[in-house]
């Protein structure tokens, strides 16, 4: 986390134009949340994406990713007409690591590697440690396919955004939700495009849309080193879930809210080799730039085409 603290740092002095630090809440630990705010300066209100890393604590290769897609982002910026346009229009908010606390623990010793909940202490009188903070989202919280034992993987907590976590990203994004055209939200592993909504008694209004969408940005990923991503929603692919920050997304009014799952297929799981971060971070990237491309194009129909007849 000192790492990913001190590269954050480094961008923002090295991207001074385009880079801003944002701190925008504490972890239970009192560890500071921050995000990379990448976007011009205009002077005028402006759309936005999200994007947050780091969720589940265990999922290593997301926060990789994150950093990678600043990178390759700040790189287009530079010669592509394109990236400096949606730059203008929009500002690309990415936090690299949100669940600090549980992200650090994983880190310590072989035997909190697999550590996935937050680090906030059970309910008074349990001895058990951590909420599931995809799960603690006010999406049909508690609903299907969480736990209220605190021990368990998937404890959703006491309420709706009972963590501090959930909170901060909840106040963030939810005080200026009309700005938001995508939300994207990034997790290992089983190489899944996931679309609202958890519960599967719900159906997005645009899941047409969301579907469509997702597959060409699977055709994409495909294209980079042959990985097949599957597109659906969590019910229809995984399996049910509620509380998720991408249902929470959608509910908010935000259109596109995508979860990633990144490599692999289970071969490897959670302990992915090295020698495939870079190569999931590559395909991960061409999907995540394609959605957030649409989303840019969409509202700012002049990007998509200058023909009267398109």
């Amino acid at each position: 986390m000192p790492e990913i603290a001190n590269w954050m740092a480094q961008v923002a002095k090295d991207h001074p134009d385009v880079v801003t630090i944002m701190d925008y809440g504490q972890t239970y630990e009192k560890k500071t949340i921050s995000l990379l705010k990448i976007g011009l300066n205009t002077g005028k209100k402006k759309k936005a994406i999200w994007m947050d890393c780091g969720i589940h604590a265990r999922e290593w290769i997301a926060p990789a990713f994150c950093q990678y897609f600043v990178w390759q982002i700040l790189e287009e910026y530079k010669s592509a007409p394109k990236m400096q346009e949606m730059l203008k229009n929009m500002d690309i908010y990415v936090t690299p690591v949100l669940n600090i606390d549980g992200y650090v623990y994983s880190w310590r010793d072989n035997s909190t590697r697999l550590w996935r909940k937050n680090r906030s202490p059970g309910p008074s009188g349990c001895n058990c440690t951590g909420v599931d903070l995809n799960r603690n989202f006010n999406a049909n919280w508690g609903s299907i396919g969480v736990s209220s034992n605190c021990s368990s993987d998937i404890y959703c907590g006491t309420q709706p955004a009972s963590e501090p976590e959930t909170h901060a990203v909840t106040y963030f994004v939810g005080t200026r939700k009309e700005d938001f055209l995508c939300f994207l939200t990034i997790h290992s592993y089983s190489q899944l495009l996931l679309v609202p909504y958890g519960n599967p008694n719900f159906t997005a209004s645009n899941y047409d849309e969301l579907m469509k969408v997702g597959l060409a940005a699977a055709a994409v990923i495909k294209s980079v080193h042959g990985m097949n991503y599957t597109v659906g929603t969590s019910p229809d692919v995984l399996y049910a879930n509620s509380g998720s920050s991408r249902d929470w997304a959608r509910l908010q009014g935000i259109p596109l809210a995508y979860t990633f799952e990144l490599r692999d297929k289970g071969k490897f799981g959670f302990q992915l080799p090295e020698d495939q971060i870079k190569p999931t971070c590559e395909e991960a990237y061409a999907g995540a730039l394609f959605i957030v491309t649409y989303a840019h194009d969409k509202t700012f129909s002049g990007a998509v085409c200058s023909d009267p007849c398109c």
